[in-house]
């Protein structure tokens, strides 16, 4: 399961079309029949592949827009002194967003990151990731039993929802990032359009919390004002030694759970009066469709890879990480991202092992029933 016993398992041969360097990140989805009928890939898989740079990092009246006076810069200033983005490779520019601590500046870095890997057609490179992502003095960091309920928080209903929000956001970032780090030294294995993707989803992941963190100071709070707990990233941790691990708990597990959770969080918001709140909440929980979808994705190449059942994998390696899953589930938005429901769902998983068993009573009785019919035929008299 882990990394060094995946690469000692591939062969030469193994290593088809998919784990070479694809420029333009095209990706077959042939080599999931054979590993599951179920996986259905997201209709829209292929289409955000091959999107534009996203520059709406501004929630504008009518929702996402770009800055006023558009650029592309190649460096950012970090206090007084500018930092020109020199690392030549994917790797490194994640390895610089995940060494940077004010949140702001992350989100910043990484889009400009994301943007001079596709323009300059950077290759993925190598670099180590730093033990834990640099973090800002503020949110102090606590257990999840610590954070405040909304009454003792000492924001409104609809920032403290947004403020945490916020922290799912910029933790994101830093998840995204370090997967395109840490696996980096096995890029001929994965191949390009593996560190491609996650390199994307970090960049939606930043201007998801531009959003949070621009409107935040609408409504004149800013993030770090309320604690937040470190729960995402100690699920990161335990996935560092294992990319299956990886992709089953954090796109599977922690991004499923944003599906599940955004449009109940909507509906608050707009119980609460706050419609812009609850649009930009909308479209961020639209957007993380695409990111289940690419850990579903990436995660069927890696059982095929491995010769394992995905099933059954995801199931082991959630018991092995000691990693729940939670309802109530969000099902119309998992099934489009493509998560076959007998992954998640014991009542699922119940109601298709008794359909399972009943297929094969009734093909032991229609066995049965042939035999005896030719039984009839052999031993009825002849006239």
């Amino acid at each position: 399961m882990h990394l060094l016993r995946l690469r000692a398992m591939l062969s030469t041969s193994l290593r088809c079309t998919w784990c070479s360097p694809l420029p333009s990140h095209r990706l077959t989805t042939k080599l999931f029949s054979s590993s599951s009928l179920k996986y259905s890939p997201w209709s829209g898989l292929q289409t955000w592949r091959d999107s534009p740079l996203n520059e709406s990092r501004i929630w504008g009246p009518n929702g996402p827009e770009p800055p006023p006076l558009l650029s592309q810069p190649s460096s950012i200033e970090i206090g007084d002194a500018p930092m020109a983005l020199g690392p030549s490779s994917l790797a490194e520019l994640g390895a610089m967003v995940l060494s940077t601590s004010d949140p702001l500046t992350k989100s910043k870095i990484s889009h400009i990151a994301y943007s001079k890997w596709r323009l300059e057609n950077l290759p993925v490179g190598v670099a180590e990731p730093p033990g834990r992502p640099a973090r800002p003095p503020k949110p102090q960091l606590v257990s999840p039993k610590e954070i405040p309920a909304p009454k003792n928080s000492g924001l409104p209903l609809n920032a403290y929802m947004l403020h945490n929000l916020a922290h799912v956001e910029l933790n994101a970032i830093d998840l995204a990032w370090d997967t395109v780090v840490r696996f980096s030294p096995y890029c001929e294995i994965l191949g390009e359009g593996f560190f491609a993707d996650f390199a994307h989803v970090a960049d939606d992941e930043s201007r998801h919390f531009a959003w949070c963190s621009q409107r935040l100071n609408e409504l004149g709070f800013k993030y770090g004002d309320m604690p937040a707990h470190n729960l995402l990233w100690r699920e990161c941790e335990k996935s560092s030694d294992n990319v299956a691990a990886r992709l089953a708990v954090i796109p599977l597990v922690q991004e499923a759970r944003g599906l599940d959770a955004g449009p109940r969080l909507v509906q608050k918001l707009i119980g609460f009066g706050d419609c812009r709140t609850s649009n930009i909440v909308a479209r961020i929980a639209d957007e993380e469709v695409a990111h289940v979808a690419v850990g579903v994705h990436w995660f069927f190449s890696v059982c095929q890879q491995m010769g394992r059942a995905p099933c059954s994998t995801f199931k082991d390696l959630l018991k092995e990480y000691n990693v729940e899953l939670k309802g109530p589930f969000n099902y119309s938005a998992r099934d489009e991202a493509g998560i076959p429901r007998d992954w998640y769902d014991m009542s699922s998983t119940n109601t298709q092992d008794k359909n399972e068993k009943l297929s094969e009573v009734y093909e032991r009785l229609a066995c049965i029933i042939s035999m005896e019919n030719e039984n009839s035929s052999l031993n009825k008299p002849p006239g």
